[in-house]
């Protein structure tokens, strides 16, 4: 079995691969840009399924899903990501996506899910289709607004805050604002402070 898994982001990419690669029957490829990985999938017709990140570069939203899924020749494509909500994914899965993995999958699952796609299923997990459409109910959650917890999230995997304003298809002031006062609302004075707090909390 052969998967391609496009992500922008070096860290988690590698962690993907390293998931799947531990598997005896899985070979893997990678691309960290969508324009990178359309031209693997017009050139390479040998992939049993293919991961793409939903805020990479290039990738433009469901558009980027689409135009995979019309380039290939019969490859799988599934979207991955750490922020969409319920409706991206429903909508991923109607335009025929092979299914919506959620970055929060464990090693376990996820490997599962990709055995699943790749026999010709369309997954997304449950819990996660199913959920109610509010904030965690987790202590630091609880106090910071949904896009705030996005932005927080941005915080703890180190992107800047134009990459955060990419990845939520916003405005860089906006983000500025979001980290402003998140920093209020959660008594930290910086970035490193916030991203640590972050994780120290169990939040990412």
């Amino acid at each position: 079995m052969k998967i391609l898994i496009a992500d922008d982001h070096d860290l988690l990419r590698d962690t993907l691969v390293a998931f799947l690669e531990s598997e005896s029957d899985i070979t893997t490829a990678s691309a960290s840009t969508f324009d990178e990985a359309a031209a693997r999938i017009a050139d390479d017709d040998s992939f049993d399924l293919v991961l793409l990140d939903y805020n990479m570069p290039g990738m433009n939203g469901l558009s980027g899903l689409e135009r995979a899924i019309t380039t290939g020749r019969g490859q799988r494509v599934a979207l991955i990501s750490g922020v969409a909500a319920r409706d991206v994914a429903e909508k991923a899965l109607a335009l025929g996506a092979a299914g919506f993995l959620p970055k929060t999958l464990s090693a376990k699952s996820l490997v599962n899910a990709v055995r699943f796609m790749a026999m010709g299923e369309q997954y997304a997990p449950l819990d996660f289709m199913t959920a109610e459409e509010e904030a965690p109910k987790h202590e630091l959650a609880e106090k910071l607004s949904r896009r705030e917890l996005q932005v927080l999230e941005g915080l703890t995997q180190g992107k800047s805050n134009k990459e955060i304003a990419r990845d939520l298809d916003v405005q860089e002031p906006t983000v500025k604002l979001h980290v402003k006062t998140l920093y209020r609302k959660i008594g930290v004075a910086n970035r490193t402070q916030a991203a640590m707090v972050a994780k120290e909390s169990g939040l990412f």
